[in-house]
């Protein structure tokens, strides 16, 4: 993939700063619910985590949904748009002293709650040195930042991939930056279509996440034109505005908030086959919900499709799966392969018809090193 040009930030850039910069100076401040809808309920194991970022960083967080992959013990993170270092902060109690997370914000007020309490936080978990830093830059220019080419892990985005003006660059970036094998895995808002011109021009709309949401249709193009393999849809929630005036202007689009996973991985003409899950993925033993097709219980034998077993193996799950040719005996709990894209705002409704624990599913947990190589 050619280098592209040094990048210089629009005017959408400039109001996204003013907004999360000065408009919004506490979580009280957002004008609707779009990024307050978390994507599923959090963790016990991450609600810990929380408590311990200090009140200052947490007060001046303004988030979607949260995003925590599994196995992330001794990995390098990069957290896109990070703002006050909430999710940093947590994201460095799971990966651990050895691991290491990078917060990306282009806010210089956000940065700097950020950079304030990397000492106290530090103390707090009990490390001889930091395992975080903050970089000051754009989404869409993250190698022009300093990040190095395929150095990190895994990325992690928190509704803010919407607030780019240039989608397809903050995913070739993210491409860039990622190794072999690793994972976006981010959270959210998407349109039910296409937005209009009144919509993405409107300034209130678009701080707010919704103006400058993807049609969810798009993400699949995209992701596909950068190198990434097909997003796979984890969980999908929808978004209420509940705003007169905004929903006035938003007409008959409807939102939702989303979490895909896209991995940087080698095409694949890969056939079906049987994979058993190992059921040695730390808090997600028994069973572990790779996306909204596959939830893996321990030593059942299921059959997956080409792509998904070709991600399974080339992603730092490999050592978490037995794999065996289709043909031999499927299990009690076994399923046939499942392929195709999934409407998020289907999946969404279809969640919220069951209850809430069977919409949570298993996707937050942590793993040990042996995850990231």
């Amino acid at each position: 993939m050619s280098e592209e040009k040094s990048f210089v930030d629009t005017t959408i850039h400039v109001d996204v700063k003013d907004y999360y910069g000065n408009v919004l100076k506490k979580t009280e401040d957002v004008k609707s619910n779009a990024c307050l809808t978390p994507a599923k309920p959090i963790p016990a194991f991450i609600r810990q985590a929380l408590k311990k970022v200090h009140p200052k960083v947490a007060e001046r967080y303004y988030g979607c949904g949260l995003v925590v992959p599994e196995c992330l013990e001794g990995c390098r993170i990069l957290d896109l748009g990070s703002g006050s270092g909430r999710d940093c902060y947590m994201l460095s109690q799971l990966v651990g002293e050895n691991g290491h997370v990078t917060g990306l914000d282009m806010t210089e007020n956000q940065l700097e709650v950020a950079k304030e309490y990397v000492d106290y936080h530090m103390k707090e978990f009990g490390y001889k040195k930091p395992n975080v830093n903050f970089v000051q830059g754009y989404i869409e220019a993250l190698t022009e930042a300093g990040l190095e080419k395929n150095s990190f892990d895994i990325i992690i985005s928190n509704c803010v991939v919407n607030l780019s003006p240039d989608k397809k660059r903050v995913l070739a970036e993210a491409y860039r930056v990622l190794k072999d094998g690793g994972e976006l895995y981010f959270s959210d808002v998407y349109s039910s279509g296409r937005l209009t011109e009144e919509i993405k021009n409107h300034k209130v709309l678009w701080g707010e996440c919704l103006g400058g949401a993807l049609w969810w249709e798009d993400l699949l193009r995209l992701a596909e034109e950068v190198g990434f393999s097909p997003p796979r849809l984890v969980t999908a929630t929808i978004i209420t505005v509940d705003n007169k005036e905004l929903e006035d202007v938003l007409g008959d689009f409807k939102f939702v908030s989303a979490t895909y996973r896209l991995f940087k991985v080698p095409k694949s003409s890969a056939e079906s086959c049987q994979v058993i899950y190992n059921g040695t993925i730390s808090g997600v033993e028994d069973s572990f919900q790779f996306d909204c097709h596959y939830t893996f219980k321990a030593q059942d034998v299921v059959e997956v499709d080409g792509e998904v077993a070709s991600l399974l193996t080339h992603s730092r799950f490999a050592e978490d799966f037995t794999f065996q040719p289709t043909g031999g005996p499927r299990g009690s709990c076994g399923v046939k392969p499942k392929a195709g894209s999934v409407d998020p705002f289907e999946l969404a409704l279809q969640l919220q018809k069951k209850s809430p624990s069977s919409a949570t599913g298993g996707c937050c947990s942590t793993q040990s090193a042996a995850c990231c190589k």
